[in-house]
C-alpha cells in the first residue's frame, strides 16, 4: 500500500486500545503492588495494543500488508482486526474481494503476522462486522412474514388461484377463518385548518399519494373528518407520505355541545426509510381508541409544517394497536433502540365478540394449496383465506464493495448462521495452511443494527417448546387481526 494509505489505516481509521486477555491482576502486576510506569513500558504478553485494520475499497496489495504489519510491530501493535470495508464515495482498487489475488494477500498477511508474533482477528463478514455476504441465499436470510388475503364462500368446493408477492418468496402457511365485519368507515369529507387545497387526497383510499400539511401560527393543523353516518370507530390508521414524519398527534370526537374530547394521543414517527429500522418503511401508524359512535371526528397534528401524510382511515374493526411495531415491520427509528420504545400501553378491549377471531376457528388449509392453486372443500360460510409467506427483509451487510455485499443471515437460525460462518471463516481454514495462520485467534462480531425479522424455519416448533402452545392460529395478529383477545 502507499505510505499515505498506511497512515490513514493505522492512525486515522484504526482505533487503538489496550486489549487484555482474561488474566488476573497478579499476572500483570505483582500481587501486592500497583502497576508502575515500567509495567506500561514493558507490558506482559497477556496485554496487547490492538487496532482495527481496515482494508478499504479494494486498495490492498501483498507488499502493502507486509509493510503495514512491520509498521505495527515497530509501533508496538501486536493485535489487529481485519475489516473489509467499501466506501460509497471511493474510487475502488483492482483487488476484488474473494478473488484469487485477494486470497493471496490474506494468506500473505496471516503468514507475515505469524512470523512477527502479531495476532489477527477477522470481521465475521465484510462491512462493519455484521453477519452477511454474497454467499447468503434468500432462504438463509433475515425474513419477514407476508399476508395475502382472499374471501371465499364455502359450502362448496373452492378452486382458485391465489396471489403472492413478487420476488424471492416461500410459502409458510395457508390459513382460513370466518370473515370479520365491515372494516373501513365511509368518510364523506375532510375540512382542514389551515386549508389544504388537496386535502381530499387524505381520504381518497390511495395510500401512495398524499400531501404536505400546512400549519397555523402555533405549528399545528386540525383536520375534521365527517362520516356519511354515525359509526362506532375502534381504530385509526395513518399512512405517512414521506420520511419526515416525526411529531405527535391526537384523535378526538365531537360532542353534542360542539366541543371535542380526546380519545388518544400518540406519536407519528416515520422519519427513517432505512431497512435496518424496519422492513416496511412506510407501514401505517395504527392506533386503537375506545369504541365511540359519532359522525364527526378530528385529527390534530402538532409541528405539522414539514409533515407529509398519504391517507387517514377510520375503522369500525378492532385491530392490534401498533402491530407494525410489534411485529418489527417498523421499529424505533434509530439503530439503537431504547427499552421503553418496546413497551406499549394496554389497548382498549374489543367490546363486540364479532370483532375477534376465535382461535379454534382458524383452520390450517396448507395441504390444499398446490403451487398457487387452492383446491378446498370449504365449510359453509364466508371465509378469509390468508396466504402467509416469507420474504427476505432486504437488509445487507455494509459498507462493503459490490463483490462483498449480500443479504444478512437469519439471526434466529443456528443452521443458517453456521452456514454463513462456514462460507467465510470456513473458507479461510480451507485455503490457508494451519502453520501460516497461527496468528488468527479472533473472529469479530462487533456491530448489529440490522433491524428485525419475524420468521425463521423452526419458528413454530421453537415457539411451542418455549411457550407451550401452538402459535399458528395466532399468526394473523402479526397483520393486525385480533385473535382470541387483545
Amino acid at each position: 500500500m502507499k505510505k499515505k494509505k498506511i497512515k490513514s489505516i493505522l492512525f486515522a481509521l484504526a482505533v487503538l486500545a489496550l486489549v487484555s486477555a482474561p488474566v488476573s491482576q497478579a499476572e500483570v502486576c505483582t500481587k501486592n503492588e500497583t502497576c508502575t510506569v515500567s509495567d506500561f513500558q514493558n507490558p506482559p504478553s497477556s496485554v496487547r495494543i490492538a487496532c482495527y485494520w481496515y482494508w478499504i475499497s479494494d486498495h490492498i496489495s501483498a507488499e502493502g500488508v507486509v509493510n503495514d504489519l512491520r509498521a505495527m510491530k515497530e509501533a508496538g501493535i501486536t493485535l489487529a482486526y481485519i475489516g473489509n470495508i467499501g466506501l460509497d464515495d471511493d474510487v475502488y482498487g483492482p483487488v476484488k474481494f474473494g478473488s484469487d489475488e485477494w486470497w493471496h494477500i490474506l494468506h500473505t498477511a496471516m503468514k507475515t503476522a505469524t512470523e512477527l508474533d502479531i495476532q489477527l482477528g477477522m470481521f465475521n463478514s465484510p462491512g462493519w462486522s455484521q453477519s452477511g455476504g454474497p454467499w447468503v441465499k434468500p432462504e438463509q436470510a433475515m425474513r419477514y412474514l407476508t399476508f395475502d388475503r382472499t374471501e371465499v364462500t364455502g359450502g362448496k368446493p373452492v378452486s382458485i388461484v391465489l396471489s403472492k408477492p413478487e420476488g424471492d418468496y416461500q410459502d409458510v402457511k395457508l390459513l382460513a377463518y370466518p370473515v370479520l365485519p365491515k372494516n373501513k368507515a365511509a368518510l364523506k369529507g375532510i375540512t382542514t385548518a389551515p386549508e389544504l387545497k388537496d386535502g381530499a387526497k387524505l381520504i381518497d383510499g390511495d395510500t401512495t399519494s398524499g400531501t404536505k400539511l400546512a400549519a397555523d401560527k402555533d405549528g399545528n393543523i386540525t383536520m375534521d373528518l365527517t362520516l356519511s353516518q354515525p359509526e362506532v370507530i375502534r381504530t385509526v390508521k395513518i399512512y405517512a407520505h414521506n420520511y419526515n414524519v416525526n411529531t405527535r398527534a391526537s384523535f378526538q370526537v365531537k360532542q353534542p355541545d360542539g366541543t371535542y374530547t380526546t380519545l388518544s394521543e400518540f406519536k407519528l414517527d416515520r422519519y427513517n426509510s432505512a431497512l435496518n429500522v424496519g422492513f416496511a418503511p412506510l407501514a401505517p401508524i395504527v392506533i386503537s381508541v375506545p369504541p365511540t359512535r359519532s359522525a364527526d371526528y378530528r385529527l390534530v397534528v402538532n409541528n405539522a409544517g414539514n409533515v407529509g401524510l398519504a391517507e387517514i382511515e377510520l375503522s369500525t374493526l378492532a385491530t392490534v394497536e401498533r402491530y407494525p411495531e410489534k411485529s418489527l415491520a417498523k421499529m424505533f427509528q434509530e439503530p439503537l433502540p431504547y427499552w421503553h420504545e418496546y413497551q406499549w400501553k394496554v389497548q382498549p378491549a374489543a367490546d363486540d365478540i364479532s370483532q375477534v377471531v376465535d382461535s379454534a376457528q382458524v383452520l390450517d388449509i396448507s395441504k390444499y394449496l398446490s403451487g398457487d392453486k387452492l383446491e378446498w372443500n370449504a365449510p359453509a360460510g364466508n371465509w378469509e383465506v390468508v396466504r402467509i409467506g416469507a420474504k427476505p427483509t432486504g437488509v445487507e451487510n455494509s459498507p462493503a464493495s459490490k463483490e462483498a455485499t449480500g443479504l444478512e443471515v437469519d439471526k434466529m437460525s443456528r443452521k443458517h448462521v453456521a452456514a454463513h460462518f462456514d462460507a467465510f471463516m470456513g473458507e479461510i481454514l480451507r485455503r490457508i495452511p494451519a502453520e501460516d495462520r497461527k496468528c488468527w485467534t479472533f473472529v469479530v462480531e462487533d456491530s448489529y443494527e440490522m433491524g428485525g425479522q419475524n420468521y425463521t424455519d423452526t419458528l413454530f416448533n421453537d415457539f411451542q417448546k418455549r411457550y407451550g402452545y401452538d402459535p399458528i392460529p395466532f399468526l394473523p395478529t402479526l397483520d393486525g387481526v385480533v385473535v382470541q383477545s387483545q
